[in-house]
């Protein structure tokens, strides 16, 4: 099976041919992978080299005669190090783009952490108007780009390496979908995350949300899910940075009485590369780890069954 940058790569230079407005913008990352699209459509398949704030600037300025540009490279190169274009040139100038990272958190542990950016969304969440995409397979990640190309609005799509077996039926238009049914907690799964937590809660009579777009959160959901509860018990499992959307959760519970768990990415940088497998269980992202801090976190507590 193909991996989700092998995806968008086919699907966006399909969709060059397709739609004449669009464009892609790169950053020396994927160029190989676009060189028929360049070839075919030199004016609108565009390498700026490794000049990251370049990159955003001259895909911002595309964006501003009309054009709907991709931007793409990996997340550190495309959020953090030109986050100020970001900032201004899209947020500021008011308007649009679909910004498409690789690497995620910790997909190429040999490239150090110049290469990993799981800080990506909380730096995004700092900023007014970004709808967040965080698929969980190749096929939801086509699936979200071929949305985002029709719209005209600011769109983070996050790519990774790691990916649940199966696809599932997803849309930007709508919230997160119920994977499992319980009563006693709600946990969140986002993106590539699904498979682990499916299998870390294993006979927990818990909810399980599947969520590929994160931004906007969808409140509504989640406090359907939760609400039933006098004590609405809520685990957010994100692949980046731990606790990036817990404020959005307990925001959506805010008239509940309610407890949040946000996991993720820890803070503390690990400095030794690793598989990206040994990256999950250091964070405590994989099966097992996430069993104990999920059980331990919904154990009933005294007066409540």
């Amino acid at each position: 099976m193909d991996t989700m940058r092998d995806r968008f790569i086919g699907t966006a230079s399909q969709l060059l041919d397709e739609e004449p407005r669009l464009a892609v913008v790169l950053a020396d990352i994927s160029a190989d992978g676009f060189a028929r699209a360049r070839h075919t459509h030199p004016d609108r398949v565009i390498n700026v080299g490794i000049r990251e704030q370049l990159l955003v600037g001259a895909a911002a300025g595309m964006a501003l005669t009309g054009m709907r540009p991709i931007v793409h490279t990996f997340a550190s190169f495309l959020v953090e190090r030109p986050f100020e274009q970001v900032k201004l040139d899209f947020g500021h100038q008011d308007v649009g783009g679909i910004l498409v990272s690789a690497a995620g958190s910790y997909d190429w542990p040999a490239g150090g952490f110049t290469h990993m950016a799981p800080g990506d969304v909380s730096l995004l969440d700092t900023l007014d108007g970004w709808t967040v995409h965080v698929p969980g397979h190749p096929d939801e990640a086509e699936t979200l780009l071929r949305e985002a190309v029709t719209g005209d609005d600011r769109v983070y799509l996050r790519l990774s390496l790691q990916e649940n077996r199966e696809a599932r039926p997803v849309s930007g238009a709508h919230g997160f979908s119920v994977v499992r049914e319980g009563r006693h907690g709600t946990v969140i799964a986002v993106g590539p995350l699904l498979d682990n937590v499916l299998a870390a809660t294993e006979g927990l009579d818990v909810t399980v949300l599947y969520a590929t777009t994160v931004r906007p959160f969808d409140a509504a959901g989640v406090r359907r899910a939760a609400g039933a509860s006098a004590v609405a018990d809520v685990v957010v499992v994100e692949p980046y940075l731990a606790g990036t959307s817990s404020a959005a959760a307990g925001d959506a519970l805010l008239d509940l009485p309610h407890r949040v768990l946000g996991l993720g990415v820890g803070r503390a940088e690990l400095r030794r590369y690793g598989q990206m497998e040994e990256h999950l269980t250091a964070h405590g992202l994989d099966p097992r780890g996430l069993r104990e801090r999920i059980s331990g976190f919904l154990r009933p507590r005294p007066g409540r069954p």
